[in-house]
């Protein structure tokens, strides 16, 4: 079943969408990449992967409208890796504290700028924070939270994203916590090709489910 489950980051009220399955294992809050929102189709083609492996899924959105028209003329908050990890500890926050899901250990997956925030915010939380994917991101935006980062790390890119792969090699080689990289062979930067999302899919579902049970 899934219900609205709102963000209050400040003066700002974000809009989420919660899905608890009856048996979840645990929770996936996802940060959603710049110029995006909790509607991403890739976002959600993985989430409904995740929710079939008994995780719940937090799709919420990390800017207020008022602030997405004023990205989408400006472009000035959606590479606010500070911003939106704070949005994102936020999330977390509610996360720990929900009847809902207050039992359930917590997992972030990040795309593209959003996988700096969910890098940054599991550096914040560590007591909340068990396990993070990030899907085609940005982990170098994450800067000096990279080495402090505890929890096991999953880093996806796309065969054919040359440029992302290189910064994610480059970001790997900061961190200190349990970390992979792994390429999905001839995709590119969106895994638009046939069957990448899926493997996207496949390896954040089998990553979690690894690393965010008790």
């Amino acid at each position: 079943m899934t219900v609205p489950f709102g963000v209050a980051a400040g003066t700002a009220a974000l809009s989420g969408d919660l899905t608890v399955p009856s048996d979840a294992l645990g929770v996936v809050a996802f940060a959603h990449g710049s110029g995006s929102s909790r509607h991403s189709p890739r976002n959600v083609a993985v989430a409904r992967s995740l929710q079939d492996r008994r995780l719940a899924t937090l799709l919420f959105d990390l800017l207020s409208r008022e602030e997405e028209r004023r990205d989408a003329a400006t472009g000035e908050l959606r590479f606010d890796i500070g911003l939106l990890a704070d949005r994102l500890v936020n999330a977390v926050d509610q996360l720990g504290e929900d009847t809902t899901t207050r039992a359930l250990p917590i997992g972030l997956f990040g795309a593209s700028t959003g996988a700096a925030a969910a890098l940054v915010a599991a550096a914040r939380r560590p007591e909340l924070v068990r396990a993070v994917v990030s899907r085609g991101g940005r982990p170098d935006l994450a800067g000096d939270a990279l080495p402090e980062v505890e929890c096991p790390t999953l880093l996806v890119v796309g065969g054919a994203d040359t440029q992302v792969l290189r910064l994610n090699e480059q970001a790997a080689s900061r961190m200190s916590a349990p970390h992979e990289l792994r390429i999905v062979p001839n995709a590119t930067h969106l895994f638009e090709e046939p069957g990448a999302l899926e493997a996207v899919a496949d390896l954040a579902g089998e990553w979690f489910t690894r690393h965010l049970p008790h």
